[in-house]
């Protein structure tokens, strides 16, 4: 079981709140389902293959916060009918959807002349594709409801490209017009149906682009690559996990209403 920081009890910024992360329960969407939890969360995870590690980490969840209330979904966010079927399951589970991550997001590294059909499709699919059936799902949820918050994780690649990656890069920097269209349509229609309100908490939608993070992603790439990396990092070092996790549950606090639209970078001032 994991003791860390990110795992302990800091908030009761999002009690009764019902948070749904996809690519929940490894790397940054664990540490981002961890900080959801510490700040009084209930908290669903989504997963593609791995049960096994799904299972364990709800039960360090359930083990850590013994009065919270966790769950563990699987599904493929690259089928829309996985995305809806995933989104009304916790919806039955819980009762409702008062914040969705789209955090689940995936690699496949060719450079532009060696890619594959399969290489761009599937990674346009799961990254970009599965984050709007995914919001477009609980977006109509969280309209009738009249309030919500929804964060996508995108990626300092997004922002700036690299070699090898035009597919992930294409991916990520899609994220950020369909941030910016998903958070004016949910104005546009909160205010037809008369629940734009001062009092409000308000529907927000919002995107993280991580920098370079310790994640077991990271962990692959070869020494000399990542101190190469480091050297461009104004800061001189990978993020944690639990850095990611802090600048998403700030955007889904209550007091975060008046944020919306916005990209907020947390990569150690690799891009400014």
């Amino acid at each position: 079981m994991t003791t860390d920081q990110g795992s302990r009890r800091t908030g009761s910024k999002l009690a009764d709140r019902v948070a749904l992360v996809t690519g929940g329960t490894r790397g940054i969407g664990a540490a981002i389902s961890r900080s959801l939890a510490g700040q009084g969360a209930t908290v669903a995870m989504g997963y593609g293959r791995d049960h096994e590690r799904a299972q364990e980490f709800l039960a360090e969840l359930q083990q850590t916060y013994p009065d919270g209330a966790f769950s563990v979904h699987p599904g493929n966010v690259a089928t829309a009918d996985d995305c809806r079927r995933t989104i009304q399951d916790v919806i039955d589970t819980h009762g409702k959807l008062d914040i969705l991550v789209n955090n689940a997001g995936i690699t496949r590294d060719r450079t532009v002349l060696k890619m594959e059909d399969d290489d761009w499709d599937s990674v346009i699919q799961v990254n970009l594709s599965g984050t709007f059936y995914m919001a477009q799902a609980a977006l109509k949820h969280m309209l009738e409801r009249g309030t919500g918050r929804i964060v996508n994780v995108s990626s300092i690649i997004g922002e700036v490209g690299n070699i090898g990656q035009a597919n992930y890069a294409a991916s990520k920097s899609g994220l950020f017009g369909l941030t910016k269209t998903l958070a004016r349509e949910a104005v546009f229609h909160l205010e037809r149906a008369g629940k734009l309100q001062d009092n409000s908490i308000g529907l927000t939608v919002n995107t993280v682009t991580p920098g370079y993070v310790n994640t077991e992603m990271v962990e692959a790439v070869p020494e000399k690559v990542l101190d190469k990396i480091k050297t461009r990092i104004p800061m001189a070092r990978l993020a944690d996990p639990e850095e990611i996790a802090r600048v998403v549950h700030f955007l889904c606090a209550d007091r975060s209403s008046y944020i919306t639209g916005q990209v907020w970078g947390v990569n150690g001032g690799m891009d400014m």
